[in-house]
């Protein structure tokens, strides 16, 4: 699978410097076009576009500057969300959030200002020590890289990976995490010192054949985690978004007994684990309708879902209460089963 094939590259205007030059060096045949802003670029918000979903998340890469340098409260899987160095994301998994944001399709972005994302992050986790231990980490500030990217599919096309992990490696206050859907072997190369946390995405893989378009496979994923650890990172695993189906729990147990068999003693005991229950999106749903149908039937099940309205006003949809707490049971009782001695970090 050729993940990025790119053809043309939108340059914001403000963005251009040496990590710009460096990125279209990379590109040589790239059409390069001059925009005023990442935001607003009219030909990736044809509604058209629907229908060469992936055609453009392979062809396209915009070149952006982030304006907005602050660093977001979290507090579930890291303390802090960190300012983007990149946004948009190469797959197109049919139930991302993301793909609403920024026109049809939603391109990789790369801000190219990467020195002061770094900055902004190194300020503000020398504000005040980590004085009380918490489930995020028991003596970092953590930081997520990685809220609106893939962060292993972005190290294909930039620095601005490498020099975040170099950043967290040497920093003495905080570490940083990002989970993925990409196994990219050339971050075993950087040296990140157990300061940087990955959380690889697993579902069954039938499922991620679906839902997850042009992501690794599970087994891929999971082969990886020895591999990752040895080379210093902290390893997680990230079971999100659990989509229930018929046959969903035999899937999982399987799931659960690949983990087993192809970790090591070493990787195995560190293994920490985020679960998040499906959410969707109804003006996301009917966008996939025009390009992955099938994925929908798997996603909108009206007969175990509820709608909650977003603080944005959108709709989405998630499963009703009166179902989800058995759902929340039996996942619960199965890693207790099939995988002992690791622990959930939270799940919702």
């Amino acid at each position: 699978m050729e993940l990025l094939d790119i053809r043309t590259i939108f340059l914001q205007e403000d963005a251009k410097n040496k990590r710009s030059e460096e990125i279209i060096s990379r590109f040589p045949q790239a059409n390069i076009i001059p925009v005023k802003s990442h935001w607003d670029i009219p030909q990736l918000q044809d509604p058209d576009l629907v229908k060469n979903w992936n055609q453009v998340k392979k062809h396209v890469l915009v070149l952006g500057k982030i304006k907005s340098l602050k660093n977001t409260l979290s507090g579930r899987s890291t303390d802090f969300i960190s300012p983007s160095h990149s946004n948009g994301c190469a797959m197109a998994c049919a139930y991302c959030y993301v793909a609403r944001r920024k026109g049809y399709a939603n391109p990789i972005t790369l801000f190219t200002n990467i020195s002061n994302v770094i900055e902004c992050i190194d300020k503000h986790s020398k504000m005040q020590p980590k004085k009380v231990k918490n489930q995020c980490d028991p003596k970092y500030w953590t930081y997520d890289i990685g809220c609106n990217n893939d962060v292993s599919v972005d190290a294909t096309l930039s620095d601005n990976v490498k020099d975040l992990i170099n950043f967290f490696a040497n920093s003495l206050v905080a570490k940083g995490s990002f989970a993925t859907k990409y196994v990219n072997e050339e971050l075993l190369n950087y040296n990140p010192k157990q300061k940087t946390r990955i959380r690889f995405s697993l579902m069954p893989e039938k499922i991620r054949k679906l839902v997850d378009v042009r992501t690794s496979s599970t087994i891929d994923k999971i082969k990886a985690i020895n591999k990752f650890v040895d080379a210093g990172y902290e390893v997680h695993i990230n079971f999100s978004p659990v989509i229930v189906y018929d046959g969903w729990l035999a899937d999982y147990e399987e799931l659960f007994e690949q983990i087993l068999d192809f970790t090591n003693a070493k990787s195995y005991l560190q293994l920490k684990y985020e679960v998040i229950f499906l959410t969707h999106n109804k003006d996301l749903h009917d966008i996939n309708l025009k390009w992955h149908p099938k994925a929908e039937a798997l996603l909108w099940t009206p007969e175990n879902q509820e709608t909650k309205i977003s603080l944005n006003g959108s709709e989405n949809i998630r499963y009703a209460n009166r179902h989800k707490a058995n759902y929340i049971y039996m996942f619960k009782r199965m890693i207790q089963k099939h995988l002992p001695f690791t622990s959930i970090r939270y799940i919702f």
